[in-house]
């Protein structure tokens, strides 16, 4: 088991976000996340990497109880988060912004790899290589979100609605992206409202509402059940 979260409570001051939130990830897996705006989505995932720790349950990574454990440690032990809104870094260049998510890294052929590896999976950012990061189309930003986010080597990245604002082509574009980064082995766990690309890539799937997990099951299963599709998402 990649990620395992079970039962957690998290909150926005007194909002009560996630009411009992648990879900599991295998590896090698890309598991859909999906529901409405203001679903929780973005929460799940957020707590999930430190940034809004769970009030109560546990979430378990590689084995390991993660609950209330820093940011930077979460990454450390392999987890990286490509967030909503891309955040690329300005004044710096698509190589600077890769290169400071590599700082933690002390095995600098191992860098040197993921480079590479980067550039592979994405010839079009080695070509603006020193081209500053906010100056590039919403395509290629969130190419650099997805590049920054895997040039640690990470075991699981989480990846918050990449295909928003993006052209059908693009779009189509970042769900290649997705599955090769998978094959390569890679787990992901997809916030996406896209559900079209999202249930193509998807091996497995959960909706949310309110707070709550209100379905998991297969993609075949959300696409063939049109009361699943009216009443947790947006299609």
């Amino acid at each position: 088991m990649m990620l395992e979260v079970q039962n957690i409570h998290s909150y926005f001051g007194q909002s009560h976000i996630l009411q009992g939130v648990s879900l599991k990830v295998d590896r090698g897996e890309i598991v859909l996340l999906s529901g409405r705006n203001g679903a929780g989505k973005t929460t799940t995932i957020r707590s999930i990497i430190g940034l809004v720790p769970p009030r109560s349950g546990q979430i378990t990574f590689l084995g390991e109880n993660i609950t209330g454990t820093p940011v930077h440690l979460i990454s450390q032990k392999g987890m990286s988060l490509v967030p909503e809104g891309r955040k690329i870094i300005p004044g710096l260049t698509v190589y600077e912004n890769l290169k400071l998510a590599t700082l933690k890294n002390k095995d600098k052929a191992k860098t040197e790899a993921m480079f590479e590896q980067i550039t592979q999976i994405f010839p079009r950012l080695k070509e603006r290589w020193n081209q500053e990061g906010t100056s590039l189309s919403g395509g290629e930003q969130q190419m650099l979100a997805i590049a920054r986010a895997l040039v640690s080597d990470p075991a699981l990245i989480l990846v918050d609605e990449p295909s928003e604002g993006l052209s059908p082509i693009m779009v189509e574009k970042i769900s290649e992206v997705l599955k090769e980064i998978q094959k390569k082995g890679t787990t992901i766990l997809l916030v996406e409202q896209n559900t079209d690309m999202a249930l193509e890539i998807s091996s497995r799937c959960y909706l949310m509402d309110e707070g709550v997990i209100k379905f998991e099951g297969s993609p075949e299963e959300i696409k063939a059940n049109e009361e699943i599709q009216r009443e947790y998402l947006a299609i």
